[in-house]
């Protein structure tokens, strides 16, 4: 077989050749989802349904990096709270070193890599990565007393803070960045998905689905959206899509961007082959 032959032999065989992925991450995310999906063959169509941007005020934060040194916990729950977090730190005039008197949690490999990347480490990471898992972890630890720092989006759910308290700890909420609607044009997508071409929908957050369901409007979403196989990253995103009357068809045992792509691969992957 010739070199060219194995490589066209190689891309055949690709779990997800030639099929196109819904990739409805924002642009500062889409990108390692994109680039993964297309490792596999696929054809990654990035229609960002969530946008970043700094907090109206950034009054709350900025009276919470002043105090800092009277706090025991600093916990990320994203990395894109990781960065809007230390770039407000390092606008105020202030030294990352700061930081090093604190304990700091991140839920997930890339909330602790986004900490790593900025010379940070930290000291707990759940073994599952949501909320839930989060306060169970530190229940073990011990919070009683102890205050807490929790930078977030503006949008987060209320289960962490709620779950700290209940163990003791005095904890304060405040709002890093927002997560807002772009003003996307959706009439490809909607063509895409009418005409049958979308083979996967991948939902990362809860925000995904509630953004594409209103782009798309909610009454034509669930028809849309369930012509294809859908896949949420976990039970969270999960819990909404069926909120909004859309079903999941793959979901990862680990909560995490590869572990969605790599569930992906084996739902498509076809009886018999081991691996890609």
């Amino acid at each position: 077989m010739s070199p060219a032959d194995a490589t066209r032999q190689g891309e055949a065989e690709k779990a997800l050749q030639g099929r196109k992925v819904l990739v409805t991450r924002g642009w500062e995310e889409a990108g390692r989802l994109a680039e993964l999906l297309a490792d596999q063959g696929a054809i990654p169509v990035v229609f960002p349904t969530i946008a970043l941007k700094p907090p109206a005020s950034w009054a709350a934060l900025d009276r919470a990096l002043e105090a800092l040194g009277g706090y025991d916990w600093l916990i990320f729950t994203s990395a894109n709270g990781v960065r809007f977090f230390l770039d407000r730190l390092s606008a105020t005039g202030r030294d990352p070193e700061v930081l090093k008197g604190l304990r700091l949690a991140a839920i997930g490999p890339a909330t602790a890599r986004a900490l790593e990347e900025r010379g940070l480490r930290a000291a707990f990471v759940p073994e599952e990565f949501r909320a839930e898992a989060v306060v169970e972890g530190l229940g073990r630890v011990g919070l009683a007393g102890r205050r807490v720092l929790l930078p977030r989006a503006r949008e987060a759910r209320d289960v962490l803070p709620q779950g700290l308290e209940a163990l003791g700890a005095v904890v304060d909420v405040v709002e890093a960045y927002e997560t807002v609607r772009p003003d996307g044009e959706v009439g490809p997508v909607r063509a895409l998905l009418e005409a049958g071409e979308i083979a996967v929908v991948t939902f990362t957050s809860s925000s995904t689905v509630r953004n594409l369901v209103a782009m798309l409007g909610a009454e034509a979403a669930p028809t849309l959206v369930n012509r294809a196989t859908v896949a949420c990253i976990g039970p969270i995103t999960a819990r909404t899509a069926a909120d909004h009357r859309i079903r999941t068809d793959i979901m990862p045992e680990r909560y995490t961007i590869t572990g969605l792509v790599e569930a992906i691969v084996g739902y498509h992957r076809p009886p018999g082959r081991l691996s890609d």
